[in-house]
């Protein structure tokens, strides 16, 4: 099936069901604790966790962690190598039944922004607050979810892994490191649930990978009365110039591949800081310039689109203007979400129990709208759906907010998502090899 293909899934052929006396059980549990689980997320907002806040992270992720210990989880914090200097991640496992699905649920502690205290304001059916919908909301729909199906009879049976993540939003580096826990927690799973902020008609079945790359071009410095000549040749402004319009012009409007420059800077006397993302130039304005940095990032749908792209934008760079010279080197960053029949098998779940509960249909977001998460760590290894948190906007900045209206509503639907693919056995979710499901 090709990745169009899947993307145009149809879940109406699912089909809605009707809800049987356990899930109508499951949802009157999840709207009777409504208060309590918008309490719950007050609690959490009001820790301040940005991601260098180390111990604002952990404390969430101590919160957290108690109620995971009362129904039944075992828990652990997962420190990372002091070479990353992150908080770390919280994971805790609850195993059932032999042989059914094993489902990984990923959510994160940490935000981008750091208020000053408490950032909580309740306004009628939504409430302003850092980390209100990304992604302590996601989080909270993952625990209620929970606490309904613990409720109901039906959390014993089920096999969870679930990973709360310390630094999300700013990874710590080397990445293999930052992402052991979670990679090691897929290994032993069938199929991951992410819970970033989602929307009410679409759930997300592809996610963009992200690379970093930097080009460095090099001239021979020289009297700028000789520029474009044989002995002092283009410069290396002109050279880094020729390449970024090549990659505009011969690369750009393939369907959902993007490439940005962020910064550039070039002269005679010329530093740049990767880490930083920062640089300084001098020169004066009778000289050709000696070197030149582009560094920018690179967005993609699959392994194959990224393998083929760093090739074409290494040809290109390789044709050097007379007299200069250039190289670019390429990071690794976040991999593809793929989309994989496996995905859209699990949206036409999602779609399913959406509709039994009567919320509407979910189709498939469009990947291009969506950049790259924790769950595409783990997309090379097993099927996953992603966007299953709770809904707001303004994620990132001091305005944040949780729609508090459709909070019942993304806990249901999770709640019936997990006990309805719980039921199934892990036969189910064995991965097919595809040319899209690799990265």
């Amino acid at each position: 099936m090709t990745s169009l293909a899947i993307l145009s899934f149809i879940t109406a052929g699912a089909g809605a069901q009707s809800l049987d006396r356990q899930e109508q059980g499951i949802r009157t549990t999840i709207a009777t604790t409504r208060e309590a689980q918008i309490g719950y997320l007050q609690r959490v907002v009001d820790i301040p966790s940005s991601t260098l806040n180390f111990d604002g992270v952990r404390k969430v992720g101590a919160v957290f962690r108690a109620s995971l210990d009362s129904l039944g989880f075992t828990t652990s914090w997962v420190a990372v190598p002091d070479a990353v200097g992150r908080a770390g991640h919280l994971v805790a496992e609850h195993r059932g039944k032999s042989g059914a699905v094993r489902m990984l649920l990923i959510g994160h502690l940490d935000t981008v922004v750091e208020p000053a205290g408490a950032s909580w304001v309740r306004q009628d059916s939504t409430a302003r607050g850092i980390g209100g919908a990304d992604m302590k909301g996601g989080d909270v729909v993952i625990l209620y979810a929970l606490k309904a199906l613990q409720a109901a009879g039906a959390l014993r049976e089920m096999n969870i892994t679930i990973v709360f993540t310390g630094d999300e939003e700013h990874p710590g580096e080397p990445l293999a490191d930052a992402r052991r826990a979670l990679i090691e927690a897929a290994q032993r799973t069938d199929v991951a649930l992410a819970f970033e902020a989602g929307n009410r008609s679409d759930a997300t079945v592809a996610r963009r990978g992200a690379s970093g790359w930097r080009v460095i071009a090099s001239g021979r410095q020289a009297h700028s009365a000789g520029v474009f000549s044989q002995n002092a040749g283009y410069g290396a402004i002109y050279e880094l110039a020729r390449i970024l319009d090549a990659f505009r012009t011969q690369l750009a409007g393939e369907q959902y591949l993007t490439m940005n420059a962020a910064t550039i800077v070039g002269g005679t006397d010329v530093t740049y800081d990767t880490v930083a993302i920062s640089g300084t130039t001098a020169s004066k304005l009778n000289i050709v310039p000696s070197h030149a940095i582009a560094h920018g990032d690179l967005r993609f749908i699959s392994a194959e689109q990224l393998t083929r792209i760093r090739e074409r934008m290494r040809a290109i760079v390789a044709q050097h203007l007379p007299g200069t010279d250039a190289t670019i080197v390429f990071r690794d960053e976040y991999p593809a979400m793929s989309p994989t029949p496996g995905n859209a098998r699990l949206l036409a779940v999602y779609d399913s129990t959406s509709k039994a509960l009567g919320y509407g249909a979910v189709a498939p977001l469009d990947p291009g709208r969506r950049g790259a998460g924790d769950i595409s760590f783990v997309a090379p290894l097993i099927d996953g759906l992603d966007g299953l948190g709770a809904l707001g906007g303004g994620t990132h900045a001091p305005e944040e907010h949780v729609d508090l209206a459709t909070l019942t509503m993304q806990t249901e639907r999770a709640a019936l998502l997990l006990y309805r693919l719980g039921r199934r056995p892990a036969s189910q979710f064995v991965r097919k090899p595809s040319s899209t499901s690799q990265n």
